[in-house]
């Protein structure tokens, strides 16, 4: 569903002329990394907004290092804090979900969207009803409502550009002139911290241990997304719908170094990758800027100095979180998966449930629910409440 080209007619071509931008989840890891990247070059990018959850200092920092036109910080009751934080600067605030969907709506070439979760999902669509480039770093938005995200980027002549450093990696060597000479995509994994586990030692998993990344640096959710390989399962759903690939030509591959990140392996024997630092800034740049290439501060990358770089085929006892993934994007149930996964995730960092109990969340969301074709925005949304408040209650009975 991506086009060769990749991004709108109106900010393609060299970056002679700036771009605008709009940065929601400006606050979180992918967020940061941008704004790192636009504080780097201010001549090539102007910034209409950035939003965030609850982190108004931040916000309000990088509104004013930036020069935003507009900071709005989703959590209604900061409106007062953000509102002090940025008094006498001249740039607009706002507060609230409506506000957040103000901001998507606001003109710019690109909207990053980095907003963790199904609540990026509703401002990505306003984004893409106006037509903008989408710099997609939000996995979920596609894993729940891929359908209707589809149909509404051909509807409104928006485009998709990947962020995630698997989906960005496949797009730079995928061949789209030639689909037909494409076997099968392969997404690398790192494996996560608890790669070498036992299933009697993943059953004593503590929040701080699943928080910690042996590559890359990541928000709360993701880490532990990472650790269960949820995110991988993630972002199989999402290449699915990316690339417009059956879950059986989508491959997973264990690779711990983080050095490739994901293949491209054609009829002929070719196999394409992309390689690079594990940096998130290598694959926002690559999105700020195509079809053409920014400086980044990442490390180039010394092959010589790795000196190895080793693979492996998931183990999908130890981490059944890829095969529900399948489950769910064949029968229909990517909602469930989503949704019943925020829950439990919530639920362990609170340490409410244990980190194998995850799993076992959603394994039973996906047995429970019927399919649903995520191509209806109002049915997506009431699905997703019903799962999140099944879940709830299936932790509290204490059955899992």
């Amino acid at each position: 569903m991506l086009s060769s080209d990749g991004i709108s007619p109106k900010t393609a071509g060299i970056l002679n002329t700036p771009r605008s931008i709009t940065v929601m989840g400006s606050t979180g890891s992918v967020g940061t990394s941008t704004v790192d990247l636009l504080k780097r070059s201010p001549e090539l990018f102007i910034v209409e907004a950035l939003t965030a959850n609850k982190n108004v200092e931040l916000l309000a920092k990088q509104a004013i290092e930036l020069g935003a036109k507009l900071a709005v910080v989703a959590d209604p009751n900061k409106y007062n804090d953000l509102k002090s934080a940025l008094s006498g600067s001249g740039i607009e605030i706002g507060a609230g979900p409506g506000a957040i969907l103000e901001a998507a709506r606001r003109p710019s070439d690109m909207v990053m969207a980095a907003i963790v979760g199904f609540a990026g999902l509703a401002p990505t669509l306003e984004a893409i009803k106006r037509g903008a480039t989408i710099l997609l770093a939000n996995k979920e938005a596609l894993v729940c409502a891929g359908d209707l995200m589809v149909r509404e980027v051909e509807r409104y002549r928006a485009k998709l550009l990947p962020v995630d450093s698997e989906h960005n990696a496949i797009f730079q060597v995928f061949d789209y002139q030639n689909r037909a000479g494409i076997d099968h995509i392969t997404l690398t994994a790192s494996g996560g911290p608890f790669r070498l586990f036992t299933k009697s030692q993943m059953a004593e998993v503590t929040p701080e241990q699943a928080l910690v990344h042996p590559n890359w640096d990541m928000g709360a959710k993701i880490s532990i997304d990472s650790a269960t390989m949820v995110n991988k399962g993630l972002e199989l759903i999402e290449a699915a719908y990316l690339f417009d690939l059956p879950e059986d030509r989508i491959k997973v591959l264990i690779h711990p170094q983080s050095i490739i990140h994901s293949t491209v392996s054609y009829v002929d024997g070719s196999v394409l990758a992309q390689l690079g630092a594990p940096d998130m800034r290598t694959p926002i740049a690559c999105a700020l800027a195509w079809p053409e290439r920014i400086h980044t501060p990442v490390k180039q990358l010394d092959l010589a100095e790795i000196g190895s770089l080793t693979f492996d085929d998931p183990d999908c006892d130890q981490f059944p979180a890829l095969n529900l993934a399948r489950d769910a994007l064949r029968e229909h149930k990517t909602v469930v998966f989503n949704a019943a996964n925020e829950i439990a995730v919530d639920r362990f960092l609170n340490k409410e449930i244990t980190f194998s109990g995850i799993s076992k969340i959603i394994e039973k969301a996906i047995s429970d629910f019927v399919s649903l074709s995520n191509d209806n925005l109002e049915e997506i949304i009431e699905l997703d409440k019903e799962v999140r408040i099944w879940s709830e209650e299936l932790i509290k009975s204490k059955m899992i």
